[in-house]
This record gives structure tokens, sequence and C-alpha cells, in this order.
């Protein structure tokens, strides 16, 4: 593993803080946690496709603890780890498509189904009682419940990354990130 530079250092903190401002800006929430927020997780999958797993991983990770803090929402500390880290920690697995051709797309949707995969096992283990009011069992709940809102933020940043002057901006700024 790299040593990790001060400027990715700057790059992660500011890519974190962006996504925290974002996470705040709803397009709508959902009653038992979840919404659409304004790109919030593509600054999160940014500090991935920019420097590779172990940057997006630790930023992921990071991020999630700080939404924890931020709007807190657990019964159980097994259901906060699954629901915060490592829902959040596997945005960072955009970094695995670094070098792809089309690699913030890929990595953008690898990062969603990753944390989607949490989501829905959170919701299947510790929120599957609820689905007994909408009469469904517990799996097909959670992912129509987690896949709703994470599906939707996830449309909608697909679209407006790859619109050709923002495809242009992101492309600038990755240079600037990686630039020596």
């Amino acid at each position: 593993m790299s040593k990790i530079s001060t400027k990715q250092l700057v790059y992660a903190a500011a890519a974190i803080a962006l996504a925290a401002v974002t996470s705040m800006i709803k397009v709508f929430s959902l009653p038992m946690g979840g919404s659409v927020t304004l790109l919030s997780m593509l600054f999160i999958v940014l500090i991935g496709y920019w420097y590779g797993p172990a940057a997006g991983l630790i930023a992921g990770v990071a991020y999630g603890l700080l939404q924890f803090v931020m709007e807190p929402y657990f019964f159980t500390i097994p259901q906060m780890i699954v629901d915060y880290p490592l829902a959040f920690g596997a945005l960072g697995l955009s970094g695995f498509f670094h070098n792809s051709k089309n690699g913030l797309t890929i990595g953008y949707l690898a990062g969603v189904i990753g944390r989607c995969f949490f989501a829905f096992l959170s919701g299947w283990i510790f929120f599957g009682s609820y689905a007994g009011d909408y009469g469904m069992a517990a799996p097909v709940y959670s992912i129509l419940y987690n896949g709703s809102y994470l599906g939707a933020e996830a449309l909608i940043t697909i679209i407006i990354i790859n619109l050709p002057p923002v495809k242009k901006a992101l492309v600038h700024i990755k240079k600037m990130a990686l630039s020596e």
C-alpha cells in the first residue's frame, strides 16, 4: 500500500465535507431512514475513483462514522456497524475501477450496489419485522425500501455525471487531484 500524501488527505477531507453538506439537502426522505440527497454519495466515490480502493474504503468508512454522528438512527451496535461504516464504506468499491474506461460511472454503480447490499442486509435482519405490516417477506420489503431511495439517487447522479460539461469538469478535477 502506498503512502497517503497530504494532497490526497486534503482532497479526501474536502470530499467528505462536501458529501456531509450535500447529504443535508434532501430531495425526499423515507419514514424509517434513507433519503435521496443532492449527489452526496458521489463525493465519496470520487476518492476511490481518484486514489484507488484503499483510499476509497477508508474515506467511505470515515464518512459513515460522520453520518452516524450527524444523524444517528440505530437500535443495536451490530445494526449501527452495518448501516454506517460498512454501508458507506462500500462506496469505496469505486476504487477498483479507477483505471477503467468509464471508471467513474462503473465505480459509482459498484459503490452504490455495495451500499445497497449492506442497507438490504440491515433491513432484512434488523428491520424485517416491519415487512408484515405491508404483507411482504422481509427480504422483499428490504430491497424495495432501500432500493427505492438508493436507486433514485443513483439514477439522478449517473445522468448528471454523464452530461458532457460535468464529465469534462470531473476529468479536469481528476487531473488536478492526481498531479504531482
